[in-house]
This record gives structure tokens, C-alpha cells and sequence, in this order.
């Protein structure tokens, strides 16, 4: 029992010890950055992304240093309250002591793993928006300003909605193309259904398993928030032209709506002017609207 209690309290001691070390070798890495406190960059393709999971990649820390370091200190303080008692009682508590041990270990690990999927999700959502840049990236040669992640919403004071970002934004000629980013997983196909195709009648859009309006209302929500503050910045209504992308799914479009909904291919063909059509925006008033956007989106710190 001794040799037990030992052990436990040197593995509690080690681990502390360890995170202690982690947390300081950290700290002194961020104290001798070569670069101004002041320094901030622009905004990369699916920035709010990768802040999030870092912050998992921490909470996935910490709750595996909490899932080893709970069920052992449980287990230590049991057995040695055990090992103060003696015949049944011992063994009850001792019993006791692995069963509070076995339960907390399935609760930490189910906890982990919860936050290991979301931190999957995430990365994929991150990698989808990657793509979305990656086409989006031609369009700069043709005098378009392609902005990535800008951080929008401004709720009303007292309101409980949360800030949100819009994926992709595009300035150019033709006018400012909100984008907003779905990267879902495919599933089984139902009967009659291609399990690579989205299909949109203009009001829905039907998956292989099902139809729902995922992103459609959200798309549509955060242009006309764009357009609102555009016009409130430029004394004037410039076009705000909302489109839905899913990357790695091919897009059956059977009729019109008010979001269009594209693969990340199409892309430029939906935002370059064809034609000899007359440009919506001249280039003053691009580089206005891209500097007012560029000012939010410049906030990555080291």
C-alpha cells in the first residue's frame, strides 16, 4: 500500500511539474519575438478557424492532463483513507476507489474525444475555406480585391448575438461578392440521389441524405448586413451579391434564388463582368471599399 501511494504521488508530482514547464518554456518563447508589439497582419483564409483550434489544441491538453491526473488523485485519496480502516470497511472503500477511478476515466476520455471531434470539424471547415482562397486568387490579376475572414456584425448594445465573419469577400467591377463557406461531410446517398451532388431549386438545397436551407439564410443575412454598412461608410447603395460555396461537391442548379450557390471552381466565371458590361464600381471606389474592409481584418497577432 505504501509502494502504491508512493507511486501515485509521484506521477501527480511529475505531471504538475511537467505542465508547470510547458506553460513557462511557452511564456519566454512570446517574450522574444523579433517583432513590434504593435504588429498586426492581415487576416488569411479562414483565420476565425485556426484561432479556434488552437484554442481546442489546448482544451484538448488540459483535459488530458485532467483525465490522467482526477481519476489518479481519486484513486490515491480513497485507497489511503482505505488503508486507515480495517476488514470490510477497507475493502468497500477500496472497491469503491476503483469503481470512482474506472468511471472517471470513461468520463475524461469521452470528454476528450468530444473535443478531439470538434477539433476535426474545424479543421476541416478551415481546409474547405482554404480552397475557397485558393480559386478566389486568380480574380487579384484582374484588379479584384479578395479579402479573406473579415470580422463583421456590430449587434446593437444589450444584444445577445454574437460577432460573426464573413468567409471570403470580393470587390471588384462587376461589385462585392459576400462568400460564405459549407465544407459538409458526404453520407449515404438516399434512392435516386448522387452522393456528390447538391441539388438547388432556388429556395432549398437537397443532399444525398435530405433537404434543409443550411447556409442559405445566413449567406443572404450577412450581405445585406454588408450592404447596410457599406452604405452607411460610402453615403451611397453599392451591390452586395451573397453566394453559397461548397467545396467538393458538384451543384445542380434547377433554378434561380436569391443566393447563388456554386463549387469553388465556378467561382470566377460568377464574379469576373462578361462581356461589355458597364462596372458597377470604378477603381476609386474599390480601393475605398477594400481599404474600409482591410482596416477590420488587420488584427493577427503573434
Amino acid at each position: 500500500m505504501t509502494t502504491f501511494l508512493f507511486l501515485v504521488g509521484y506521477a501527480l508530482f511529475f505531471l504538475s511539474v511537467l505542465a508547470l514547464l510547458f506553460f513557462l518554456k511557452n511564456r519566454s518563447r512570446q517574450d522574444r519575438t523579433p517583432f513590434p508589439e504593435n504588429t498586426r497582419l492581415l487576416r488569411g483564409p479562414g483565420e476565425s478557424l485556426r484561432r479556434k483550434m488552437l484554442q481546442l489544441d489546448d482544451k484538448i491538453t488540459d483535459s488530458l492532463l485532467v483525465g490522467v491526473l482526477v481519476p489518479a488523485f481519486a484513486l490515491g485519496v480513497i485507497i489511503f483513507i482505505a488503508s486507515q480502516c480495517e476488514g470490510w470497511i477497507q475493502l468497500v472503500l477500496a472497491g469503491l476507489g476503483v469503481v470512482a477511478f474506472i468511471v472517471l476515466i470513461i468520463a475524461m476520455a469521452r470528454r476528450s474525444l468530444a473535443i478531439i471531434e470538434r477539433r476535426s470539424n474545424t479543421n476541416l471547415g478551415y481546409f474547405g475555406e482554404r480552397i475557397v482562397a485558393e480559386h478566389l486568387e486568380p480574380l487579384k490579376a484582374a484588379g479584384h480585391k479578395v479579402l479573406h475572414d473579415v470580422p463583421v456584425g456590430d449587434p446593437p448594445a444589450g444584444s445577445t448575438t454574437p460577432p460573426f465573419n464573413l468567409d471570403h469577400v470580393v470587390v471588384g467591377p462587376a461589385g462585392i461578392f459576400a462568400i460564405e463557406t459549407k465544407t459538409r461531410r458526404k453520407g449515404r446517398a438516399r434512392v435516386g440521389f448522387m452522393a456528390h451532388e447538391i441539388i438547388y431549386d432556388g429556395r432549398a438545397l437537397s443532399y444525398p441524405w435530405g433537404e434543409d436551407r443550411y447556409g442559405l439564410d445566413q449567406a443572404l443575412r450577412q450581405a445585406e448586413w454588408l450592404c447596410t454598412h457599406l452604405e452607411r461608410q460610402l453615403g451611397r447603395t453599392v451591390p452586395v451579391y451573397p453566394l453559397l460555396v461548397f467545396p467538393g461537391w458538384m451543384i445542380i442548379r434547377k433554378a434561380a434564388g436569391a443566393v447563388n450557390v456554386l463549387n469553388p471552381r465556378e467561382l470566377p466565371a460568377a464574379i469576373m463582368p462578361s462581356g461589355s458590361l458597364t462596372p458597377a464600381l470604378d477603381s476609386a471606389t474599390i480601393d475605398l471599399i477594400a481599404r474600409q474592409l482591410e482596416a477590420r481584418c488587420r488584427d493577427v497577432e503573434l
